[in-house]
């Protein structure tokens, strides 16, 4: 792990929860809560994440793994102001010296965090570009939003990012639409990237690719990581991805964290059998 991993944390999140549904007397609480994994069978309440707690560094690239419906893709899309959490707090130590809860802001002030302190890269590029426009543009977007007015200075910092993630410049007013998956992901990095936010979320980014072009963008990733210092929150649901990529790893079942660590420690020395079930699977 990186030594500026020793340095405070950049992301500190305490017991983030969010549910889908009112809950009843039968879930709603207690040491007696009766669940079906993370469902209510009583009231039909999903409880996606629950007392979700965790740090991430700078320059760390923190992974989270788990089967699909485990919680993960919620908690990126809580932390990006995606979805509201039903309760939790969270702390960026850039932003008010870390002293207030990102949950509790304004939306004005969530859609600044969004556009200048976080980037997000979804599984679906659908989710996360604009198919029509084209690709510079979708990165002017991004620095729009972010305030940025300098048409000159936009033109500049998109091309020079479409060429960091092996965009050819002559496809620069290409729309996504006509690009490859990996392409359109290799585009989705370069618009998180452009307001140069110290936190990337990386949602299953290379699901659907083949292997081939998901190790190419994993490449990438880790390529920009290392260069420019960024902290990452990745989640996938291939401990390979996860081996490959992480310094530390929670692992989550049924919406709660089961286990965290290095991200070697886990591999060799798994301690919950679900961790241990996933590491067999993989070897």
């Amino acid at each position: 792990m990186s030594s500026l991993a020793m340095d405070a944390p950049i992301l500190t999140v305490h017991d983030l929860n969010k549910q889908f549904g009112d809950g009843c007397i039968r879930c709603a609480g207690g040491a007696d809560r009766r669940l079906e994994k993370n469902y209510c069978p009583a009231c039909g309440t999903v409880y996606s994440c629950q007392n979700l707690s965790f740090e991430l560094y700078p320059g760390e690239v923190l992974g989270v793994v788990g089967e699909s419906g485990s919680g993960k893709s919620t908690l990126m899309r809580a932390l990006y102001f995606d979805q509201q959490v039903t309760s939790g707090e969270a702390y960026l130590s850039c932003y008010k010296d870390g002293l207030s809860n990102l949950f509790a802001q304004s939306s004005q002030q969530q859609r600044y965090i969004r556009n200048h302190l976080m980037g997000m890269v979804y599984q679906n590029p659908l989710a996360g570009l604009r198919m029509g426009f084209s690709s510079i543009g979708n990165i002017a977007e991004k620095m729009i939003a972010a305030g940025n007015r300098n048409v000159a200075a936009m033109e500049t910092r998109g091309s020079d990012l479409l060429e960091r993630v092996h965009i050819p410049l002559y496809r620069r007013k290409e729309a996504p639409k006509n690009f490859s998956g990996g392409m359109q992901q290799r585009v989705q990095i370069a618009k998180a990237m452009s307001n140069n936010p110290p936190i990337l979320l990386l949602d299953e980014v290379t699901t659907g690719l083949d292997l081939s072009v998901q190790a190419n963008v994993l490449d990438l990733i880790k390529h920009l990581q290392r260069e420019l210092g960024i902290s990452m929150l990745l989640v996938s649901h291939d401990l390979g991805v996860i081996r490959m990529m992480a310094d530390r790893t929670l692992v989550m079942l049924d919406g709660k964290v089961v286990e965290q660590g290095l991200t070697d420690q886990i591999l060799e020395d798994p301690q919950h059998a679900y961790t241990q079930q996933l590491v067999h699977s993989l070897l």
